[in-house]
């Protein structure tokens, strides 16, 4: 299943409507959560959706403190959904990542950060060409804390105008279902996808040009 195409304003954009983050690949499937080299039961876990994951979950590998990122849906009603059940946008679910992070190293409020320096919260369910409810921003908050940090950030934004209005949802967590495998470490597996050329490296690129000093050596 196809994501939203492009609109068609130039031959490039033509170009990039044929494909998106949203078409299957199977070429070569990796497993979310086999390989690991750190013991991720001693560490927190964030969540947060703010588009496709793809793109979401490149984001947060790069920062100094996570160890592990998986791609996933959250935020709705079907159990155990399918990418093309959350593609239909009719399960509530969101593309969402699930972070690993080791908070001696990272904290929530800096992982929060890098959430809306890696996005545009501006935009009611759409990022970039994506548009869909599954493509809403979300900060998914485990406590009371998590809870807190992200309205403060989201009141310090507006206020500051830093954002002329925010529609990132604040979503008590609830559960969280691991995409399929071929999803997990797509950027880094597929650098030549027409849709992570044009998009996803390019939205990596401009989170790293606001936050370099968050960057793992």
């Amino acid at each position: 299943m196809m994501k939203a195409r492009f609109q068609i304003l130039s031959i490039s954009i033509i170009l990039l409507s044929l494909v998106s983050c949203a078409q299957t690949n199977t070429e070569a499937s990796v497993n979310g959560t086999s390989n690991k080299r750190v013991d991720l039961d001693s560490m927190q876990v964030a969540y947060f959706a703010s588009g496709c994951f793809w793109c979401v979950e490149e984001v947060y590998e790069s920062v100094n403190g996570v160890a592990e990122v998986i791609s996933g849906y959250s935020g709705g009603k079907e159990v155990s959904p399918t990418y093309e059940q959350v593609g239909s946008g009719m399960t509530g679910h969101a593309e969402a990542v699930m972070v690993y992070y080791d908070s001696t190293v990272v904290s929530y409020r800096t992982l929060v950060e890098v959430f809306f320096n890696s996005h545009d919260p501006t935009t009611k369910d759409r990022q970039g060409p994506d548009r869909g409810r599954q493509y809403r921003s979300i900060g998914f908050y485990t406590n009371q804390k998590e809870k807190e940090i992200l309205e403060h950030t989201i009141d310090s934004l507006i206020r500051n105008d830093v954002f002329p209005v925010i529609t990132t949802e604040v979503v008590r967590f609830d559960v969280f279902y691991p995409a399929e495998d071929y999803h997990q470490n797509y950027v880094k597996l597929h650098p030549e996808q027409p849709y992570v050329k044009a998009v996803s490296i390019p939205r990596y690129q401009r989170f790293v040009e606001k936050m370099p000093f968050v960057l793992k050596q």
